[in-house]
């Protein structure tokens, strides 16, 4: 169908915009994987940074998960409309990171111990649901049942951190943060894109990510904060799992 007036400057400028984002990205880290996604509310860009840290870009808004500064060069990269902070670990909260992607409209969301060291942020604790510049944002616990820091001390205790499930029209991203296969994370339905963490002894194995993939069974599955983790294990534990594509980070 032909385009006129309006409608046609938007998809210019939209094309334009798009042009200019793979632009920054590609200045700001040429090895980040980016892959774009059809919702009911237009495209969604997701670019795999490095380690825990993600750029989304949906509906002219951008969003960056765990900024922090040994990933890419945020100078380079575009500022943020909201940030999500999924804890307070150094591998996660940057303030240095998030200095140069915050403007004065720039929302923040952050778990209480990790917003302390960000002024200005939205706290969100488990549980909580908001929506932002018209995303929406669910919280979900992220803690460790097995690993521990040392006897009775999980790296990562039940009700600090958050993982975030963000909806992008009809399209729900899961970003689990620092956890392992909870009970919480198994019972999540219906979703699209899932970010889970694989490394030891900080979040989990091949084996506790592929259990909790075939529990809640998103269509999309990122292994994210792999560290060394060989990732073509757990390809070889989805193989059988139907409608699991697994997606690491080297397309």
């Amino acid at each position: 169908m032909p385009i006129g007036g309006d409608a046609m400057r938007k998809t210019v400028f939209a094309g334009l915009g798009a042009v200019l984002m793979c632009a920054a990205v590609a200045a700001a880290g040429p090895h980040f994987r980016t892959d774009a996604f059809r919702t009911s509310a237009g495209e969604l860009v997701i670019t795999v940074v490095g380690h825990a840290t993600l750029m989304m870009t949906w509906g002219g808004k951008v969003l960056h998960i765990d900024p922090v500064t040994g990933q890419a060069d945020y100078a380079k990269l575009p500022k943020a409309d909201l940030i999500l902070v999924t804890h307070e670990h150094a591998d996660h909260l940057d303030p240095a990171a998030i200095g140069p992607i915050r403007t004065r409209g720039t929302a923040v969301l952050a778990p209480e111990t990790a917003a302390r060291r960000i002024p200005g942020s939205i706290v969100l604790a488990n549980g909580d649901v908001r929506t932002v510049q018209g995303v929406r944002i669910e919280a979900v616990p992220a803690y460790n049942l097995v690993h521990m820091r040392k006897p009775g001390v999980p790296f990562h205790s039940r009700g600090v951190g958050n993982g975030y499930i963000v909806t992008f029209g009809d399209t729900r991203v899961y970003i689990a943060g620092d956890t392992e296969n909870t009970p919480e994370m198994k019972w999540l339905k219906g979703i699209d894109i899932a970010f889970l963490p694989m490394n030891l002894p900080y979040t989990m194995t091949p084996e506790m990510v592929a259990d909790a993939a075939k529990a809640f069974r998103p269509k999309i599955l990122y292994p994210y904060h792999t560290g060394g983790t060989d990732t073509g294990r757990l390809v070889n534990l989805l193989r059988d799992a139907d409608g699991i594509d697994v997606r690491t980070k080297n397309p």
